[in-house]
């Protein structure tokens, strides 16, 4: 009995155990940013004044000598996201810019993120523009940046056009 009870007391001990243990080791491990990283929206359908906007942009970049941006379509897709916000709450603003600068630096590693609004421009270029006449979106246009994403959404009732940039260091 006491051999029985003593088994029984040892194989507990070894379940309790390996149970409990951590380890230092990662290799096999789902990391907070792999869990991140499964959440990343890869496709994107580019409007043509999207993928003008985005070409304007980089051109000015490059005609005052930074690097051209390297487009990500999960950041295009923030970008989609908050644009239907705006549309949808009939506002313009930068509402929840913390939740997506925070969802683009867990999901793309990014170390910084900017982003730029604008609301009622018909064209690209006249956005552009306006951002370009503005301190604070020009700073963003010409800031520290490597990738970006945009989108440019038509409000339904109203027909005035909705834009969100959103910048990142990656």
């Amino acid at each position: 009995m006491k051999a029985k009870l003593l088994s029984l007391l040892l194989l507990g001990s070894v379940i309790f155990t390996m149970n409990s243990c951590s380890s230092d080791s990662s290799e096999g491990a789902v990391t907070a940013n792999a869990i991140a990283k499964s959440k990343e929206v890869s496709t994107y359908i580019y409007s043509a004044e999207e993928l003008k906007a985005m070409e304007l942009i980089n051109e000015y970049r490059v005609s005052v000598g930074l690097n051209a941006l390297k487009t990500i379509n999960h950041i295009s897709f923030k970008s989609e996201e908050h644009d239907f916000y705006m549309i949808s709450n009939n506002v313009v603003n930068h509402d929840d810019f913390v939740a997506r600068s925070q969802n683009i630096i867990e999901v793309l590693d990014a170390s910084k993120v900017g982003e730029n609004i604008a609301y009622n421009y018909n064209t690209p270029e006249g956005a552009l523009k306006a951002w370009l006449n503005s301190e604070s979106h020009k700073k963003n246009i010409e800031g520290n940046f490597t990738h970006f994403g945009l989108a440019i959404k038509k409000d339904s009732v109203t027909g005035k056009k909705y834009y969100t940039n959103i910048f990142a260091k990656i």
